[in-house]
This record gives C-alpha cells, structure tokens and sequence, in this order.
C-alpha cells in the first residue's frame, strides 16, 4: 500500500513539535507528529467488531494476521532533499529508517501490545528530535510472546519476511495468518523500509525459522524488477527477533543481512522455543 493510502486511514489527532539541537553543523528539522500522542490509550473492540477503538489515535489498518494496528504519522520539515540518509524511527527499541513522500510526511504502522509503549525519532546525524511514550491501558490486548521485525534502507526495494513454525507452517506475504497456534504476519509492507512483522502470542514450542527475500520493487507504477532503480548497490536487511516482549524475560537479536540482487533468500535465524 502506498503512504498516501495509509495517511488516508487514519485521521489527525493532535501535534507534537520536536526541533534538532541548535548549533550543530546539520539541517533545523522539524517534526509535527500526528499520532500517537503520549499518555494513556485504551485499544479495546466496540460494536463494530471488524474496527478496533482507542482513545486516541482513531487508526485501522486490517492486513494481515492480526488487528488494532496504529500509524505513527506525522511530517517533517527542514530536511535536506538531498540528503541520502533519512531520519531514524525506534520503536520499542527497534530501529527503522524513517522515509518520508515529498512533503516530508510519513506514516509507519506497528503493532502495540499493552503496558508502556515508546518511539521515537532521530536525525541522520543521531540527535533526537522526538521521544513520545503512551500506556495501552487494556489487559485484554495480546501480549506478542515472539515478534519478528523486517526493515530495510532502500524505499524502492520490495523485501518480503518469512516464518518458518515448528510444525511445518509458512507465514509469508500470500499466507499470512498460521493455521494452527496462532500468530502471522500482522503487517506487509509495499511503501519501502517497512516494517513486516510477524507476531504471536502463543507461539508452538520447537525450532522456528527466520528468512528474508529480496523479491523486487515498487514505484509510482506499482511492481516491477528493475534493479537500476534502487538507491543503493547494496540493500542493507534489519531483522530483530523479539521474545517476550515488554517483561523482564525480553531477549531480544538483530541480525543485518546485505542483499545485492532481485530473488536473493537468505536464511537469518534458526531458533528454538521452549513451552
């Protein structure tokens, strides 16, 4: 899906102002956020159960696995257009490059689980221009006991991840949702550098398995497989495995895989899961 479909999904809430450091050799950034805000939010399900409902913000997006998705959106100003490097997203201590369409806005979907949540954006020299921290308040939101993160560095490039469960299952762009024990991909990123996640909250114990596939791009056009268009010679793979995230048994890897060419695959992690 393109940004200007998912700025479409979710309206405007509020806003945020953060700016760079004064003095510093680098661009005046500015960043208005639009959701989410800090605080507390409540993500339970009203009548309408196909549309999840919060406090704030109002956001849906509905592909994959699972439900309750939130856009991080907002705009920035200031930037250097020239500047290769974007700005940094950390979510939850996961870390994505953060591209923007050409009136700096963005809009990057997650998956929160309850308890403290947090994110926040760095510039392409490292200075923080936002932190932002809201509590979901619901008990009753799943808690992803194995999330699986893919971002990548190229906004033309089209990276696809796929799980591997222990009992044979494939969680991947065109089978999404597992079948059995529960969990799938809860977010399939077409817009560049991601994220796709694959959550669970009752993952099967046994081996699991981790790949990435470099499987072409997406334009202004839509797909294609031209390589002369990407950005950079070498497209730079980020995938955190998280286990049981936000308690005091986290662990969490990341691993950074280069992929030079359309159809590459590449094995990242092979893992084993307790009951």
């Amino acid at each position: 899906m393109a940004l200007a479909g998912l700025l479409s999904l979710g309206g405007l809430t509020g806003a945020a102002w953060a700016q760079a450091p004064s003095g510093t050799p680098r661009d005046t950034v500015a960043l208005e956020l639009h959701s989410p805000i800090g605080g507390w939010t409540y993500g339970g399900l009203n009548e309408d159960t196909d549309r999840p409902g919060y406090a704030y913000p109002a956001n849906l997006i509905d592909r994959g696995g699972q439900r309750g998705r939130t856009l991080i959106q907002g705009r920035l100003s200031g930037l250097d257009p020239a500047r290769r490097k974007p700005p940094t997203l950390v979510v939850n201590g996961n870390a994505l490059p953060l591209y923007s369409d050409a009136e700096g806005r963005f809009a990057r979907p997650w998956t929160f689980g309850p308890g403290s949540n947090g994110f926040e954006v760095r510039g392409a020299a490292g200075e923080r221009l936002l932190s932002t921290q809201f509590y979901e308040s619901n008990p009753g939101r799943p808690r992803a006991r194995l999330r699986i993160i893919l971002a990548w560095d190229d906004r033309q490039a089209e990276l696809d991840l796929h799980v591997l469960s222990p009992d044979g299952q494939h969680a991947f762009w065109a089978n999404p949702v597992l079948s059995r024990g529960g969990g799938g991909l809860d977010v399939d990123s077409v817009d560049g550098a991601g994220p796709e996640m694959f959550s669970s909250a009752t993952p099967l114990p046994g081996l699991w398995q981790v790949w990435v596939n470099y499987w072409g791009h997406f334009g202004n056009n839509g797909y294609h497989f031209d390589q002369a268009t990407r950005e950079d010679e070498i497209i730079t793979a980020r995938i955190t495995v998280v286990n049981e995230e936000n308690t005091p048994a986290e662990r969490r890897e990341t691993f950074t895989i280069p992929l030079r060419r359309i159809g590459d695959l590449v094995a990242v992690r092979s893992f084993q899961r307790g009951p």
